[in-house]
């Protein structure tokens, strides 16, 4: 799997240098899982939106999320021995390597909101750039994700749009779920030397390079909208290196609970 490689060990071949397949595995479970739990989050909506067609919409959004989650769990998984269903449901909360803001609880309908349209601008420019990478399975995922993305960002625009240019109350909520979500974003736009080692080798994309065009989409959208952009310090974060959100056990009790309680089940 990948362009311009062969596995042998544990080690990648690339045109100019080594890369360990476990950084490759690490950066598939970190966009897999965040999509994963993200989804999990839109699932809650069902039957909750507040109109029916949105039901429709945010359901679908969340198995967009889904469909990208089984194929970057599954490309980890090669590299891992699991398999996707593996990774899903039988890993503990610090196994997993999701971004906090993927993991807080659902809200009100302006909490997704703004939770989709932060998510939705940050993988917009992520998978398109991850759509050149030099791994030919990773690029022809971002590939796929980025049209999807594309539109969660437009959906995301509208509400935004309509809940911040609205009424006072839903002026109100949506500045007050920016807000509380704020000190998350920059946990997104953080690297380390597993990504670092992978976008030198044209695999990866260094996240510390999307803060620049990020705030640049989000910023249109938000003067538009009447909103502000907060000014809250950074959350310290910490889900990509085994430090979950205290939100996440909550989550995979939910998610994993009839796997782990009929193991092996099929229907």
């Amino acid at each position: 799997r990948g362009g311009a490689r062969s596995v042998t060990t544990s080690r990648i071949e690339t045109s100019s240098t080594r890369i360990d397949a476990d950084d490759i595995a690490e950066c598939a479970l970190r966009l897999g899982d965040d999509a994963l739990v993200l989804a999990q989050r839109m699932g809650e909506w069902v039957s909750n939106a507040p109109e029916l067609e949105e039901d429709v919409a945010l359901a679908n959004i969340g198995l967009d999320l889904l469909g990208q989650a089984r194929a970057l769990l599954t490309y980890a998984g090669s590299y891992l021995g699991r398999t996707e269903d593996d990774l899903a449901y039988f890993r503990a909360d610090t196994e997993f390597r999701c971004a906090h803001l993927m993991c807080t609880p659902r809200g009100d309908f302006a909490v997704t909101v703004a939770r989709m349209l932060i998510v939705a601008a940050y993988q917009k420019e992520l998978y398109t750039r991850l759509a050149g990478s030099a791994d030919d399975t990773l690029a022809g995922i971002a590939r796929k994700a980025a049209k999807e993305v594309a539109y969660h960002l437009d959906h995301a625009r509208m509400w935004t749009l309509r809940l911040g240019d609205g009424t006072a109350e839903s002026h109100r909520r949506i500045q007050q779920a920016l807000t509380d979500l704020w000190p998350l974003v920059d946990e997104l736009m953080r690297t380390d030397p597993v990504e670092q080692r992978l976008a030198a080798a044209g695999i990866a994309v260094d996240a510390s390079t999307l803060r620049d065009p990020f705030d640049a989409a989000i910023d249109p959208i938000l003067a538009e909208a009447t909103l502000t952009r907060p000014e809250v310090p950074a959350a310290a974060g910490g889900g990509r290196f085994g430090r979950p959100s205290e939100h996440l056990g909550h989550l995979l009790a939910e998610m994993q609970v009839l796997a782990r309680a009929h193991p092996g089940a099929t229907w």
